[in-house]
């Protein structure tokens, strides 16, 4: 009885291990068999340029400076303003920041351009 016993419990540990033998062995191929990643193009979608076109310094044409601004100040009550001020700086630093507030940390010279009081130039 106790050998009948025995076999029953090696035959069922043994059976309880080959699934997790299998599942093993078909994550090893899983893993072997992925594709490798892409690239990142570092490609905007709805423009085709690059996705920093515009805010880093000097990366603008002094034509784009009008439609960015426009953007910039989209959200502002103070739209003449920070319309003339936002050409100004981007005249000067071929850049405009990203979205209608803040982030000008990725424009040194928009960032940094000061008024004699000492607040900020550029919107």
């Amino acid at each position: 009885m106790a050998t009948t016993l025995t076999i029953f419990m090696l035959f069922l540990v043994a059976m309880l291990l080959l699934p997790l033998k299998n599942h093993a062995e078909i994550i090893d191929a899983a893993t072997t068999e992925a594709p490798a990643p892409q690239p990142n193009t570092n490609i905007s979608t709805s423009n085709h340029f690059p996705i920093n076109h515009g805010i880093t310094e000097g990366s603008l044409k002094p034509t784009e400076c009008g439609p960015r601004c426009t953007t910039r100040c989209s959200k502002t009550q103070y739209k003449k303003p920070c319309l003339f001020f936002c050409q100004k700086c981007c005249a000067k630093c071929l850049c405009v920041p990203p979205g209608t507030y803040g982030n000008k940390q990725v424009c040194p010279c928009y960032n940094n351009w000061k008024t004699k009081r000492g607040g900020p130039k550029c919107p």
